[in-house]
């Protein structure tokens, strides 16, 4: 193990920021534990429908403070996008080049997910299993593709986004939110946030990357000021405090994006900003790297496949003969809420197991990026910027 870790460290060029790489590998597994804590899938004679412990028991909010990591994860995309696109024009490499490069790193891991599942889902249908049950699993499997979608076209959008300041897309998510909740607007302005509220991290994560922020205090301001506005927008302007969606709630912050869920997203960016210099000293030991590199080799499998790992723990549950707490029962106590964390290791396992079979997608795509440097075969790099 010692020989493993120490060859992914000298493999690591010395100009490698591994802290934008920890960053990342934060962002994905934040948005795994917190889909794996608030999701339940409730059994209920013989049908499966989904349930949100935040539905009933309020008190757990702040858990959605914590697991909702997506504006870090659309900030490392920025600074990573346009890097990638500066260098790739540098090195006389075509924008349909570059974008083909990128886009074939989310395509085969996403195709592989969507193969799986309709067959499953015809499976179900052909053994009797209940279209509810069906469109409940299934919608937990697809529904965090949008995710990808937004990326992907952000991606795509670069070369045009890149200096563009974030206060113009926030400008615009303000604007939306006045209009729909303020002047009683339609609802389906609300969509355009989609693309304009992770724009806001988007473009941070581009102007990081041309050195446009000034580090700790740039840190600072959006992590205070983020967080100040979304105490403002919580306690005084009937925004949720969830910034997950919660069933049966009257406004969700994420579906679409609202105006406190950028706001807390740029208090994240902040927050990730200064934890920068203490990820860079800690990710100088081989170990901690080692981790983070192999998180990141695999980060488009764990995300794409946590769900799947949790319905599969959830169902071989059902041959127990009876509903097991935290896993089938109905989320509404403490009970439920220790279970649950008993759960993760057995999901944490089931997942592994989901790698271990589709890793290959990912990192299939990934081999075709190895480069090595100075002709030296026992340098050779494995890129896992996407």
């Amino acid at each position: 193990m010692r020989e493993f870790v120490q060859r992914i460290d000298s493999a690591t060029p010395p100009d490698r920021d591994r802290a934008i790489d920890a960053l990342r590998a934060l962002a994905i597994l934040g948005v795994v534990l917190g889909h794996w804590l608030v999701t339940a899938l409730v059994a209920d004679s013989g049908t499966l429908h989904g349930a949100s412990p935040l539905q009933y028991l309020p008190q757990f909010t702040p858990v959605s403070w914590m697991f909702q990591t997506l504006a870090v994860f659309f900030l490392v995309g920025g600074q990573v996008g346009a890097r990638s696109y500066a260098s790739a024009r540098a090195r006389g490499v075509t924008y349909g080049q570059w974008l083909g490069a990128r886009m074939a790193r989310l395509s085969r891991p996403v195709a592989a997910v969507l193969v799986v599942w309709t067959v499953a889902a015809c499976a179900m249908l052909a053994s009797g299993v209940g279209e509810e049950t069906i469109r409940v699993l299934c919608k937990l499997v697809l529904s965090p593709l949008w995710f990808l979608l937004v990326f992907a076209a952000l991606t795509a959008a670069t070369p045009l986004v890149a200096r563009l300041h974030p206060l113009w897309p926030l400008a615009v998510v303000l604007h939306i939110d006045l209009i729909r909740f303020g002047l009683s607007g339609p609802g389906w302005l609300g969509w355009i946030n989609v693309a304009a509220g992770w724009l806001v991290p988007y473009c941070l994560g581009a102007a990081w990357a041309r050195e446009g922020l000034r580090g700790r205090t740039t840190g600072w301001v959006l992590l205070i000021g983020g967080a100040l506005a979304s105490t403002l927008l919580v306690l005084f302007a009937g925004y949720p405090a969830s910034m997950v969606g919660v069933p049966g709630a009257e406004i969700s912050n994420l579906d679409p994006p609202t105006l406190a869920v950028v706001t807390f997203g740029l208090a994240q960016c902040g927050a990730a900003l200064l934890l920068l210099g203490p990820l860079r000293r800690v990710l100088k030991r081989p170990a901690a790297w080692a981790v983070v590199a192999l998180v990141n080799l695999s980060a488009m499998t764990i995300f794409l496949w946590h769900q799947t790992a949790m319905m599969a723990v959830t169902a071989i549950g059902l041959f127990a003969g009876r509903p097991l707490t935290g896993l089938h029962t109905v989320p509404d106590g403490l009970g439920w809420v220790l279970a649950r964390l008993a759960w993760l290791p057995v999901f944490a396992v089931s997942l592994l197991v989901c790698w271990a079979t589709f890793r290959t997608y990912e990192q299939r795509q990934r081999r075709s990026t190895t480069v090595v440097r100075e002709g030296r075969p026992d340098r050779a790099e494995v890129v896992h910027d996407a």
